[in-house]
């Protein structure tokens, strides 16, 4: 008779709703789907309000997001093993003392956005905060990191972190948001330590009239896939590796649980990419009126805009602003109104969950039909084939 490996009681204290959360569940996830490990997994998305009484969990072991001091605290007199994930730390003293940790590598994330800002022509940077709290000491922790290049290559450091995001402040907040966006010299990369911080960044550029990425490149740190529905202008972000900081914690609980000594292991993940889309990808032009148009162009292009429309907004004749056009852009207004429909539904089309009919009307064209005469004729195959190469 086979003998089964022995099942183990593990508590996976994290908040659900965060995507850095859900990636490490999914990495743990992973690695259990990958190995013998066999883990009866306590998971309850509100675990903050029930910390009381944690330390006495009668299972065998636990693997928490310690960037909370309060999960550090209650975990303090744990009888059972614990890992914790979380940020890198400038300073060792911030680590948990005797306890394994895996942490995303603040310093890597920064950097990599930092490149990408680089590689896309910026000479100027700022980054997007929170309000300091021990909640947030991740978001410090990206500060110090941002500034820390910043010093490095001789630029000025500009650090906004703003007032938080509860209700009441909002209008305060988003009028802040906009009093410093307009105070920074132009053409600038802000690197948001969210992409929720991005996204409310991003807002406040569209309701101020300051065109991204032309005026303001931005990129957000998460991938957060809900954040980029809610946003006009496609979101930059950095990946996070944390599927890999999931399956790095579940192996080190899992050789703890079998008698292997991992005090005071500490392993650094750096983030995986950067996804690039619209806010990020800056295309240096000296001409106000297409700045303005191709603002207006990339939030609502998708819901069937006319030429006329877009030199409406602009606040120029039809005829001057197809003239700014073809010198800056070489094209027509109406070419880029097509092109930004056209790149929406290719990535609709690799999602491969929606219908094509349905693409069609959420990018603006009149019919399927019309989407697939135009995408053969612009891309060389049908929507249909595309969908299916990805």
């Amino acid at each position: 008779m086979k003998t089964l490996p022995p099942v183990h009681r593990i508590a996976l204290l994290f908040n659900g709703s965060k995507i850095y959360d859900r990636g490490i569940i999914a990495g743990i996830g992973n690695y259990l789907s990958s190995t013998r490990a066999s883990w009866d997994l306590f998971l309850e998305e509100d675990f903050l309000c029930r910390l009381k009484g944690i330390e006495r969990w009668q299972g065998d072991g636990i693997i928490a997001d310690f960037d909370d001091p309060l999960i550090g605290e209650a975990l303090a007199g744990s009888k059972v093993p614990v890992v914790a994930v979380g940020g890198s730390y400038e300073d060792a003293r911030a680590y948990p003392k005797g306890i394994p940790y895996v942490a995303t590598d603040n310093d890597a994330l920064m950097k990599m956005a930092y490149a990408h800002l680089i590689e896309a022509g910026l000479t100027r940077f700022a980054c997007f905060s929170l309000p300091e709290a021990q909640a947030n000491r991740w978001a410090q922790e990206r500060e110090k990191a941002f500034k820390r290049l910043m010093q490095r290559d001789g630029l000025p450091v500009q650090i906004y972190r703003g007032l938080g995001t509860s209700a009441p402040l909002w209008d305060s907040a988003v009028e802040q948001q906009i009093a410093w966006l307009q105070s920074l010299p132009k053409p600038i990369g802000i690197i948001a330590v969210t992409d929720a911080r991005a996204r409310q960044l991003l807002q406040a550029c569209l309701t101020a009239g300051i065109a991204v990425p032309e005026e303001v490149a931005l990129i957000g740190i998460d991938n957060d896939p809900l954040t980029r529905t809610l946003t006009r202008v496609p979101l930059s972000s950095v990946i996070q590796g944390t599927e890999t900081m999931g399956r790095t914690a579940a192996a080190l609980l899992h050789q703890m649980l079998h008698g292997k000594p991992c005090t005071g292991t500490q392993v650094l993940v750096p983030p995986d990419a950067i996804n690039v889309q619209a806010s990020s990808l800056h295309q240096p032009l000296g001409n106000p009126y297409v700045m303005q148009a191709l603002l207006f162009i990339r939030q609502y292009a998708c819901q069937g805009i006319k030429t006329a429309q877009v030199a409406a907004y602009v606040g120029v004749s039809r005829s001057s602003l197809e003239s700014h056009f073809r010198k800056a852009r070489g094209c027509s207004v109406h070419d880029e109104i097509l092109r930004f429909k056209l790149a929406n539904a290719a990535k609709g089309l690799q999602s491969n969950h929606l219908a094509i009919a349905d693409i069609a009307q959420q990018c603006g064209f009149k019919s399927a039909q019309y989407l697939h005469t135009v995408f053969r004729r612009e891309f060389g195959c049908t929507p249909r084939e595309y969908q299916q190469s990805h």
